[in-house]
């Protein structure tokens, strides 16, 4: 057990979504908190930056969705979210094509009017792809794909998106990275299934210094440059950040896929009527352009900035000095996270949480709940 002299009760290190959401449950239960972070801003991959008067979202782009009504509550408590409704579109060859996958994007891709035509024609292309396979179980994305949605579907909207997120031929990635390709034989533009979604009304930054008001914040400040004397200030530690590099690499490093934006000022209001549109063709080198000013002005307002700002996102093998955005959820990778994931257990002053920490992806309202669960458990409070 730690010193019962420290300065704090909990050191928090990293103060995104998942770290900044502890401090705010320990301040309310009268916890002392330092929250540190080796980036110039609080807030992780939520930062945004007012560029022309418009919340760019530095990090990519962030949707809140859930339909967790005690997260949804938790959120809105700290600052109103607006009614955005996230409805991407799909780039290919200059055509364009409604997300997720319903009868708007069916319409456009065969012409078809009908539930039962489309139905008809994706049915036909999954029987070819299952006879062409000669197994229920696809070994790779690519088949799983076809198995899912039918080799239209796949080759337009599917497969360049996903080569270039992953670096990788879809014959060389595990089928499992695609359990699901929803298909709605509706006519509803609206990507999630949740009940709740939106932005904070005037942007995340605001969200979360909500989340740590009432906490010291020290930003430049690097957990690992003086681990010794930074694990001394408290009784406990909430570790957000590399599980691996928290173990000093003692396995090996595990594998992350990165990302660069691209970010430009347009001198014109509206540039693409979308917040956001991917592009699925594997000779585009971005997977995606933002247009930040869609996710909080809806109909004519946008035109009351009368500039914009888009951000070209690229995908990238991560490498040292980069930020790990996703997981590489192979079995090699997992096997390597379960050594580390052992040695946590047998740190019982530390709770490993978050995105990095914990070696998955995580959406923001799971994050959420998860910090709500575990902080609770661990800590011993109730909110």
């Amino acid at each position: 057990m730690k010193n019962k002299d420290c300065i704090y009760d909990y050191l928090i290190v990293g103060s995104g979504l998942y770290g900044a959401t502890c401090a705010f449950l320990a301040r309310k239960a009268g916890k002392r908190c330092l929250v540190i972070d080796k980036r110039s801003h609080a807030g992780g991959n939520l930062y945004c930056e007012n560029t022309e008067g418009i919340n760019v979202h530095k990090y990519g782009p962030h949707i809140f969705h859930t339909s967790d009504k005690r997260v949804w509550d938790f959120v809105n408590g700290i600052v109103p979210f607006n009614r955005f409704t996230n409805s991407p579109l799909a780039c290919f060859r200059g055509e364009l094509y409604n997300l997720p996958f319903n009868m708007n994007t069916f319409r456009q891709m065969w012409g078809v009017r009908t539930p039962e035509e489309a139905s008809r024609i994706i049915g036909e292309q999954r029987r070819e792809a299952l006879d062409r396979i000669g197994s229920a179980t696809p070994e790779n994305l690519e088949d799983q794909a076809l198995v899912l949605v039918g080799k239209d579907i796949y080759e337009k909207l599917v497969r360049g998106y996903t080569e270039k997120q992953w670096g990788r031929n879809c014959r060389d990635l595990p089928a499992f990275i695609i359990k699901r390709l929803p298909v709605r034989f509706t006519y509803d533009n609206n990507y999630f299934n949740d009940t709740y979604q939106g932005i904070p009304s005037g942007g995340y930054n605001i969200l979360i210094s909500g989340l740590l008001e009432g906490s010291e914040v020290r930003t430049g400040t690097d957990f690992f440059s003086d681990r010794e004397y930074f694990g001394s200030l408290a009784e406990k530690i909430v570790f957000t950040g590399k599980i691996d590099e928290y173990f000093g690499y003692r396995f090996g490093k595990l594998e992350y896929r990165s990302l660069r934006f691209e970010e430009e000022i347009l001198d014109c209001p509206n540039w693409q009527g979308n917040a956001v549109v991917n592009y699925t063709d594997r000779d585009v080198p971005y997977t995606r352009i933002i247009e930040h000013k869609h996710f909080e002005l809806q109909g004519d307002a946008v035109y009351d900035i009368p500039k914009t700002v888009i951000t070209r996102e690229y995908p990238a093998e991560w490498t040292e000095g980069m930020e790990p955005y996703y997981p590489v959820n192979d079995g090699k990778n997992g096997s390597l996270y379960e050594k580390y994931r052992l040695l946590a257990d047998r740190e019982p002053d530390v709770v490993f949480g978050g995105r990095l920490a914990e070696y998955r992806y995580y959406d923001m309202a799971p994050v959420v709940s998860r910090a709500m669960e575990t902080f609770r458990v661990t800590a011993g409070l109730t909110e």
